[in-house]
């Protein structure tokens, strides 16, 4: 059997992932004043209920669910470039559209809904359009180093693009902030009209077989039926699911409940940027040393009563503490990030990567919305300190699901066999070992 020997650290990235750097890097920007920004303005302009709170964080992953599945389908037909540069300008028009009806004194809840529903359909068409292309851009064998890259950034941006946000939003108001929120999505679609992809990158090439629905289908089967796959995306969702049950009402509790500012907010989150970046950063070599299947669930053991801490938070010392278990859970889903993309690109054939990927985001997202939702509820029937401890609970469990599969025993992805370009992947007996 061979291995993979990865490029030495020295060669330089080819200049189309260079372009789409830059614009993941404007993007993610963007992303994180938007992040704080929309629940600050619905709850201190708008005086909006935990249940409305809810309510638009489940609208700004509803899209996943609705379209999630078949935009896998659409993307594996289309040009990948194009997909994402639409789907920059669409955001930055919406998002646009919220400091204007603020200034004619018309925003309304209602737009807001609007706004990030649909934002969220441009999120799905160009998430699963980027994971798709990065294969062609840098190849497999560069799959964990580029993925490390992207998630290294968009954490050093969390870190300071969420404290920056919220001092923003204290400084201009959550809508004017937002207005940075639509210009760096028209800086990123700027970005990627530079690059020039190969011809497999061309609509029509290599164009899955088939009516409709079977495409659909087997993008779903090869993540579902796959030994590799299957427990990732179950963990995955489990992380997602919980720790949006934190996330939802973390606004509530801070603003109203414990009476700290929006600069607070966007600094304790920026922790989880910290630990996002730690994450991105030791993902490979705890990976080389321990192997890529305990990489993927060691860390969420070690950090099991992070969420507890998040629960307790208070002002004072035990704010330090909570900032603490955030960057511990965000530590282990750094990690996650680098070593779960790498590995579901580099065992998807390439005719299924849009397929693979819309499934991966339709289950996850798709959780993200269902743990919105749940806090909402809890939220507004119950407490937002009950959706806090609920979510410390699940993200305790939530590596479970890998540790009792056979992904557990994987060392390298690369030692496995290669991957058939047609279909398929990699059977039982060759993963556990």
């Amino acid at each position: 059997m061979t291995t993979t020997t990865a490029p030495p650290a020295t060669v330089r990235w080819p200049r189309p992932f260079r372009y789409v750097y830059a614009a993941n890097l404007a993007e993610s920007l963007g992303h994180q004043v938007g992040f704080l920004s929309v629940p600050v303005l619905a709850v201190s302009v708008l005086a909006a209920t935990p249940g409305q709170v809810g309510l638009l964080a489940v609208l700004g992953t509803a899209a996943f669910l609705v379209i999630g599945l078949p935009a896998g389908v659409w993307v594996d037909r289309s040009s990948h470039r194009t997909v994402m540069i639409t789907a920059d300008l669409a955001r930055a028009a919406l998002y646009a559209s919220i400091p204007l009806a603020w200034w004619a004194d018309a925003l309304t809840i209602g737009q807001l809904y609007v706004v990030v529903l649909l934002t969220g359909v441009g999120t799905v068409f160009g998430d699963v359009a980027a994971q798709s292309f990065l294969p062609e851009l840098v190849g497999r064998d560069r799959l964990v180093a580029a993925n490390s890259l992207l998630v290294t950034t968009n954490a050093t941006v969390q870190i300071g693009g969420r404290g920056f946000g919220g001092l923003l939003v204290q400084w201009l108001g959550a809508p004017l902030a937002l207005v940075l929120n639509a210009a760096t999505h028209l800086l990123s679609a700027l970005a990627l009209t530079r690059v020039r992809p190969s011809g497999a990158a061309v609509p029509g090439r290599d164009r899955p077989a088939g009516g409709f629905g079977r495409q659909l289908a087997e993008g779903v089967r090869h993540v579902l039926g796959n030994p590799l796959l299957r427990p990732l995306v179950v963990s995955l969702a489990g992380i997602n699911l919980t720790v949006n049950l934190m996330t939802t009402m973390l606004p509530v509790v801070f603003l109203r409940e414990l009476g700290l500012g929006a600069g607070v907010l966007g600094l304790f989150l920026g922790a989880g940027g910290v630990g996002a970046l730690l994450g991105a950063v030791t993902a490979r070599p705890l990976a080389a040393r321990i192997g890529h299947g305990r990489a993927l669930w060691l860390p969420g053991l070690l950090v099991a009563p992070a969420g507890a801490l998040v629960a307790l938070v208070d002002t004072g010392g035990w704010l330090w503490l909570a900032g603490f278990g955030w960057l511990a859970l965000a530590w282990r889903t750094g990690i996650g990030n680098v070593i779960g993309v790498s590995l579901r690109q580099q065992v998807t054939p390439d005719a299924l990567l849009g397929r693979m990927n819309a499934t991966f985001r339709f289950l996850l997202t798709g959780a993200i919305a269902v743990g919105a939702g749940l806090a909402g509820l809890l939220g507004q029937y119950a407490s937002p300190r009950t959706s806090l401890w609920i979510g410390a609970i699940g993200a305790a469990l939530a590596w479970l699901p890998v540790f009792r599969s056979p992904l557990r025993a994987l060392t390298d992805p690369a030692t496995l066999p290669a991957v058939d370009r047609a279909g398929g992947h990699p059977t039982l007996d060759q993963v556990a070992r």
